[in-house]
């Protein structure tokens, strides 16, 4: 199974790279974690052949904005939209005429669904549950092909992400704040919260990605967490744009 990481950036693109989007390639499906403007970048490395599950985390520009690129595709399995409970309408009314071609209009299948807390068996076994945000956020865990791979973003240090990424063989968290950064009116993780949500969960590898644009300027400043915390978490990965690891 691999994972690629779309889009590392929160909030807006930068030269470091794109927003919000990370791609998980099983033997049967293509799954997506949200659709930042990373996700134009999909049909770089998926076969259009699977079906496609895309999973929203919540409706912050930052995690749809890509979502008017999905005419450039042609799935020929379709596209399966999921998204929090009583949030289809505001996700339809940014995905619509004048703006861009709504899901109605794509040339392919594409359909929604609204996912209420808790585990709900799909073609494969997904967990959702809320997280520390300003916005209604969801964390999610995917349990596909014997792996469990934990996504969690964005969010403050909380019960919910520790129990998403409980023995996760891979924990994706944010990384919004640099070292020692704190925010409390708008909760986001700095990379010691990162690594303590993981290490508190005892998952099996922990991923940085969604760093402040705003905060984390150019790739060098992102790429020094990796020595800084190596000791702290051995093979920590800090995420860039493209960087396609093996699970």
């Amino acid at each position: 199974m691999q994972v690629t990481f779309l889009g590392t950036n929160g909030w807006f693109d930068t030269a470091a790279g794109n927003t919000c989007s990370a791609l998980v390639q099983s033997e049967e499906y293509d799954i997506i974690f949200d659709a930042g403007n990373g996700i134009a970048k999909a049909d770089r490395y998926i076969t259009q052949k699977k079906p496609v599950f895309l999973f929203i985390s919540h409706l912050h520009i930052d995690h749809i904005a890509g979502l008017h690129t999905l005419v450039k595709f042609r799935l020929k399995k379709g596209l399966h939209v999921y998204t929090q409970l009583g949030s289809v309408t505001d996700l339809n009314a940014f995905v619509r005429q004048p703006y861009t071609v709504p899901f109605s209009g794509l040339p392919y299948k594409a359909d929604i669904t609204e996912l209420a807390e808790g585990r709900h068996s799909l073609q494969f076994t997904v967990e959702c549950r809320p997280l520390v945000h300003p916005a209604p956020c969801f964390g999610y865990r995917l349990e596909i092909d014997g792996k469990v791979i934990a996504y969690c973003t964005d969010t403050g240090v909380c019960d919910n992400a520790i129990a998403l990424g409980r023995d996760a063989d891979l924990l994706i968290t944010e990384c919004g704040l640099k070292p020692g950064g704190k925010s409390p009116d708008w909760p986001h993780l700095n990379p010691e919260d990162a690594i303590h949500i993981a290490r508190q969960a005892h998952a099996k590898r922990l991923a940085l990605m969604h760093f402040g644009a705003e905060v984390y300027k150019t790739v060098d400043e992102r790429l020094a967490l990796k020595q800084l915390y190596e000791k702290e978490w051995p093979g920590l990965i800090v995420a860039t744009d493209d960087l396609t690891i093996t699970v």
